[in-house]
């Protein structure tokens, strides 16, 4: 018996069509994401808002004039959800590659940070809790270092003044 290839799963076709639509949707969301972030984006939206505030009077402030702004923001804010989550995951995922080779390249870096996004809650809060307590012993020993370095600073201020009034006696 022999057994074909079934098309649904190993059509190279039908996987170029797929990655192509994704492309394309990407592309879409980011374009449209970038956009309704814009100044002019926000004027249009105001713009809008004044434009139905203004025309209730000639409506009457029937419930028609109230349902078209309700279902245009409800309808807008539907489909933003969307289009603002794709982009969203697009850039998180090009942050975590950016990240992670930078984790990747750096001599003594935590190689098992590369995948923390896949971490469970637990682990999260534990690695959190590991990096406050390394960034309070940091905070600990550069104030030490500071101190340290004070003291010297003054040391060598106090050394210096002393071996410059004999001089400046001289020259008086």
């Amino acid at each position: 018996m022999t057994r074909t290839a079934d098309p649904i799963i190993s059509d190279p076709e039908s996987d170029h069509l797929e990655g192509e639509k994704k492309r394309n949707f990407s592309h879409f969301a980011s374009k449209v994401a970038m956009w309704c972030g814009s100044p002019i984006a926000f004027g249009l939206a105001l713009g809008i808002v004044v434009l139905w505030a203004v025309s209730g009077p000639f409506f009457g402030y029937s419930e028609t004039w109230q349902i078209v702004i309700n279902t245009g923001t409800t309808i807008i804010t539907f489909l933003m959800v969307f289009v603002i989550q794709s982009s969203q995951n697009r850039d998180g995922l090009a942050l975590q590659l950016k990240l992670n080779e930078i984790i990747r390249t750096l001599e003594g870096a935590r190689n098992s940070l590369v995948d923390a996004e896949d971490m469970d809650e637990k682990d999260l809060q534990k690695l959190r809790k590991s990096f406050q307590n390394l960034a309070h012993r940091k905070s600990a020993d550069t104030a030490d270092d500071t101190a340290v370095t004070l003291t010297l600073r003054a040391r060598a201020a106090k050394t210096s003044r002393k071996t410059n009034a004999p001089r400046q006696a001289r020259k008086g």
